[in-house]
């Protein structure tokens, strides 16, 4: 039978076309074939894969009968003894589980295949291919010719896997990350302030004032698209799909103030923004965290893709507010201390509160009591009477140790017989104490004043300080000790 290829326009087209073309011979494929299904054997795939030498042995059955010019480039052949010797360097590797694919329709009856595989060239360069065959009619039986196309599609492919890999990295980056991301899509609330704009409305701000629900209204609107790992180990969620369920328990409270000026800024344009804000983990604690907003390039228009970085700032603020309070308390005591005191006082005089009590107290017998049984015991005792005074004072009213036993006791708006009755109370709370102490009871002398009109905050505290001295010496008059300051 004459080759269909075999004519002189065939020939100049087969040897000129711009993709390699390779004219086969498969017949002792065939043979072989036919002697494996008098065998018994009818899955082709299943004893291919059992043996790689099958497949071998099925490659080195095929005869190379013909190759155009653009094959002996592509794999880098002088010329066809040069690439027929070498074929095993061309077809290694990945190229036998590919050919198991073309093999098996063969068998199933097929006159054409096709796979994407490798080959390398004869340099060693590795070609990703697309292989495509036919047997060529009238040899439907014997599988004497068969036209074997080979596309090199490597440069394709290399953007393929350079995509892949630029995926790869970059999920590797966001799901990564050391900060909690978020990817979400405000373009319902792209489309909202819009129509807010076309209303009429200028002042944002103001109009949120008025309406408020138009907030609750567009955090409603933010569709979560995906969050990374740190985002779940933040929050203390065990799987994305539970911390989406459970979002309302995350953004709560003043939350909703922050977004109102996150709002805000996306209104003026503001398409990256920062702003420190407080979120809370699913088991109910404080999360405090940076918030940084940023609308991802190419979605300024619609602001359908966003991203949300939050960094836990949690231990920062702690570390902040310990020492706030630092510069505010006594720690023996838990009360405030005398700078806050004095501050206080001030604020007070400026503000022409009217009436305004002061109470002055001090520990009795504190020297006496380090001299016999030690600091820690004297320490023991400062604590008590912080015990009793936090317990005794309330907002908007303050309690402070001004020195080293001596405590202060502010009262705004409290004239008094206000006055009066807090130290009652302080008494009775004393004489409690007492009862779960009365190894060494607690003892306090009380001074209290109230403010005349135009009188100075100071000039109170004297009074008050010098009443707490007559009732020291009271005391110690009735104990028969001397003052223990006067040692």
């Amino acid at each position: 039978m004459q080759d269909p290829i075999d004519s002189e326009a065939h020939v100049e087209t087969f040897d000129l076309a711009p993709i390699s073309l390779w004219l086969e011979d498969f017949s002792k494929v065939r043979k072989l074939f036919d002697t494996w299904r008098q065998s018994g054997i009818t899955d082709i795939k299943a004893y291919l894969s059992e043996n790689e030498n099958r497949i071998k042995q099925c490659s080195s059955l095929i005869r190379v009968i013909k190759v155009n010019k653009r094959t002996l480039s592509l794999f880098e052949a002088t010329d066809v003894d040069h690439l027929t010797q070498n074929l095993g360097s061309i077809f290694r590797g990945d190229m036998l589980q590919s050919h198991i694919q073309e093999l098996s329709a063969l068998w199933n009856g097929d006159t054409e295949f096709s796979s994407d595989t490798v080959n390398y060239t004869l340099s060693g360069r590795r070609l990703d291919i697309q292989l495509r065959g036919t047997v060529l009619p009238g040899y439907e039986n014997s599988w004497e010719r068969v036209l074997i196309s080979i596309e090199d599609v490597t440069e394709r492919e290399d953007a393929r896997r350079e995509q892949v890999e630029s995926k790869r990295y970059a999920e590797g980056l966001f799901e990564h990350s050391p900060v909690s991301l978020w990817v979400e899509d405000f373009s319902r609330i792209k489309r909202l302030l819009d129509e807010v704009r076309e209303r009429g409305i200028t002042d944002f701000r103001v109009f949120t004032d008025v309406h408020p629900e138009f907030v609750r209204q567009c955090a409603s609107e933010i569709r979560v698209i995906d969050v990374n790992r740190e985002t779940l180990k933040l929050f203390l969620a065990a799987d994305k799909l539970t911390l989406l369920r459970r979002l309302p328990e995350i953004f709560r409270d003043e939350m909703n103030a922050h977004f109102r000026e996150q709002l805000i800024d996306l209104w003026n344009g503001n398409l990256f923004h920062q702003r420190e804000t407080v979120n809370y983990a699913l088991d109910g604690t404080e999360r405090h965290v940076l918030l940084q907003f940023s609308v991802l390039p190419g979605h300024q228009d619609d602001w359908a893709l966003v991203q949300i970085s939050l960094t836990d700032i949690t231990a920062r603020k702690k570390a902040e507010a310990y020492l706030e309070y630092l510069g505010k308390h006594d720690v023996l005591t838990k009360l405030y201390n005398r700078a806050f005191y004095v501050d206080e006082l001030n604020r007070l005089e400026r503000r022409e509160f009217h009436p305004v009590s002061i109470v002055i107290l001090d520990l009795n017998g504190l020297k006496m009591t380090n001299d016999q049984w030690g600091h820690a015991v004297g320490d023991g005792l400062l604590r008590r009477v912080g015990e009793v005074l936090g317990e005794a004072v309330k907002p908007p009213c303050y309690a402070a140790r001004i020195g080293g036993d001596e405590f202060a006791v502010l009262l705004p708006s409290i004239d008094e017989l206000g006055a009066a009755s807090l130290v009652e109370e302080i008494r009775s709370l004393v004489e409690i104490n007492n009862q779960y102490y009365s190894n060494i009871p607690l003892n306090i002398s009380v001074g209290w004043a109230t403010s005349t009109i135009g009188e100075k905050m100071e000039a109170v505290a004297k009074r008050a300080d010098l009443l707490m001295y007559e009732d020291k010496r009271s005391h110690y008059s009735a104990t028969g000790k001397a003052n223990a300051k006067d040692k």
